[in-house]
């Protein structure tokens, strides 16, 4: 197993390979998020009982919680691929980190403005400067540092690298955005999943939320997939078996 991993994490650093391979892997994420996010949102929207304190106002978290686990999860990979940018000096690791930085700030965004829209009926404001609020406002700008970092420095090396350094010293945030509630007072209920304890809600009503987390994931690689092929494709023009992938489409 050990060897199986260790061959094709050598493969993926291989721009054409990993163009060759990931386009046998794009159906299945696409339809993988298709049916999950469907079942997800029909479940929890229609089907799921209503919240005995919240009401239907509480429906809302089958989009921002999986957002906002999304966002801190593309952060976490995004300074383990800087780690093997500088460490191994993988290039595909920079395309994949770049692909990832947009939808992780698209994802931050929707979790900041779902949880605006969350707090009005539940905290009778629209923001509150929250330790767990203010954590995720922080990682927002760190996306958007990142994706300004890497359009302002040329060459591109060296774009990469700064990114990568950016990533690895932003990656403490993510511990200080998870133990906010448990670190500080805050008005943020503490987290919904944990694998240490049962969920406090009824199976009817974290299951659909289960799925929704999977289905985003599954949304995450295809569109990161999708980007990073794009990636691939823009950086090695030039290269021969760019030209005939081209020419056979």
């Amino acid at each position: 197993m050990w060897k199986w991993l260790t061959t094709l994490y050598h493969r993926l650093g291989s721009p054409k390979w990993f163009y060759q391979i990931t386009g046998r892997w794009l159906p299945w994420f696409a339809i993988s998020a298709l049916v999950l996010l469907s079942v997800g949102l029909v479940w929890g929207l229609v089907y799921a009982p209503m919240d005995y304190q919240q009401g239907n106002s509480f429906r809302i978290i089958y989009l921002h919680v999986p957002s906002a686990i999304l966002a801190q999860s593309i952060y976490v990979m995004m300074a383990i691929a800087g780690v093997v940018l500088l460490v191994w000096k993988m290039k595909m690791a920079d395309v994949v980190a770049q692909s990832m930085a947009p939808i992780g700030a698209g994802m931050t965004f929707m979790a900041l403005a779902t949880g605006a829209i969350w707090g009005v009926p539940t905290w009778g404001t629209w923001w509150m400067w929250d330790a767990r609020l203010t954590s995720m406002l922080i990682l927002f700008f760190l996306y958007l540092g990142l994706i300004a970092l890497r359009e302002a420095l040329k060459p591109q090396e060296v774009a990469a690298k700064a990114c990568a350094l950016l990533a690895i010293v932003g990656v403490i945030n993510i511990p200080i955005i998870k133990y906010s509630v448990d670190w500080w007072y805050t008005l943020h209920q503490p987290a919904t999943f944990t694998l240490t304890q049962k969920p406090a809600m009824p199976a009817s009503m974290w299951l659909p939320l289960l799925i929704m987390v999977l289905g985003f994931y599954a949304l995450l690689g295809w569109s990161v997939l999708l980007r990073a092929r794009a990636e691939v494709l823009l950086r090695e023009r030039k290269s021969g078996w760019v030209r005939e992938t081209l020419e056979k489409k």
